[in-house]
């Protein structure tokens, strides 16, 4: 497949889904942080997220141009409102970067300024669903049974835009697509995989394709630990780290985290250290529905829809009915005899 029906095969396959209910929302923060991968799911619906890592990055330098380091600060933004399933996001990264060049001498200087700022929607094609085996009391081995539907990911499509709101020695030839497909694995109820492929700065002389491999372990209600491999794949070289790290869950609405890797940068080799907090303001509500006697959904029907609604057209006819009624009660009522 060439890089026009990739890019084709993503568009078709992100705008041809339907957009229907789907509840993303979780009474706990869900953040991406600390790895680099992006889940499938959405944050749900009435959530404002914000997912900030500080960190320092170090390699050495090779002939040629190199940046053998960085500090700065990643920001994203994620929301969701137009449906439970579909997400909107903004990732910006602002860094220092010391630049050298290495022929027969070393020289040096730095830049600084805004060097990523993407915009992007991501959609839950599939989830997958998986038996709740703690109903099952009749059979010790059943209970215990792998699900094979694990081996089953959900899946998401992506796609964004990088923008040229960046500083001139991060640009990479003005407005590029990126689009992706997003992958999760939910092997057990503490063990988690997210596979990404993303198909980066289409279309320009930086173009690249990348995978990120994140496993995460749940150590406790709190805290949780992650290792991931992440590779790109560019026109001149290959970039790859290999990382760990841990979060803490502080609340329900707060996380904080701390991430290391380990770098190879073409014949480059070097380090990552990391921190960040995620935070999420929660408007989300819940969608309220009447139930029967049973515990069962009451489904609406048009007609119950609108009765509902103040003022409706039966409700007023019934009211007309009442206050008949009450005036013939009131005409028809005797006076009390005196003695």
């Amino acid at each position: 497949m060439n890089k026009t029906s990739f890019f084709r095969f993503f568009t078709i396959l992100l705008l041809g889904v339907s957009f229907q209910t789907f509840g993303q929302y979780t009474e706990v923060i869900n953040s991406n942080n600390p790895g680099f991968s992006e889940s499938p799911y959405s944050v749900g619906s009435g959530i404002y997220q914000f997912e900030t890592n500080l960190f320092f990055r170090s390699t050495g330098i090779v002939p040629k141009f190199t940046r053998p380091q960085s500090l700065g600060a990643d920001l994203m933004f994620r929301t969701s409102f137009l449906s439970e399933r579909l997400e909107l996001n903004a990732h910006m990264s602002y860094s220092r970067d010391k630049v050298a060049f290495n022929n027969v001498f070393t020289s040096t200087r730095f830049e600084t300024g805004l060097n990523r700022f993407t915009v992007a929607a991501k959609y839950l094609v599939f989830q997958q669903e998986y038996e709740d085996k703690s109903k099952e009391v009749r059979s010790w081995k059943r209970r215990n049974a792998f699900d094979k539907k694990r081996l089953i990911p959900s899946v998401a499509v992506y796609a964004g835009i990088n923008t040229d709101f960046v500083g001139e020695f991060y640009q990479t030839g003005g407005i590029s697509p990126k689009v992706g497909v997003l992958l999760q694995n939910d092997l057990s109820n503490q063990f988690n995989i997210v596979t990404n492929v993303f198909y980066d700065f289409i279309g320009t002389d930086a173009e690249e394709i990348s995978y990120i491999i994140t496993g995460t372990i749940s150590l406790s209600d709190r805290w949780s630990t992650f290792f991931e491999n992440q590779t790109i794949f560019q026109k001149t070289r290959n970039l790859s780290n290999f990382g760990t790290g841990l979060a803490f869950l502080y609340n329900r609405d707060l996380q904080l985290n701390t991430s290391a890797r380990y770098l190879t940068e073409g014949a480059s080799k070097g380090i990552y250290v990391g921190f960040g907090v995620s935070y999420r303001i929660n408007r989300h509500q819940d969608e309220s529905y009447e139930v029967d006697e049973y515990g069962n959904r009451i489904e609406e029907t048009p007609i119950t829809k609108y009765n509902k609604k103040k003022g409706g057209f039966f409700s007023r006819m019934f009211n007309i009915f009442k206050k008949k009624d009450k005036k013939k009660k009131k005409r028809t009522r005797k006076r009390p005899k005196r003695n």
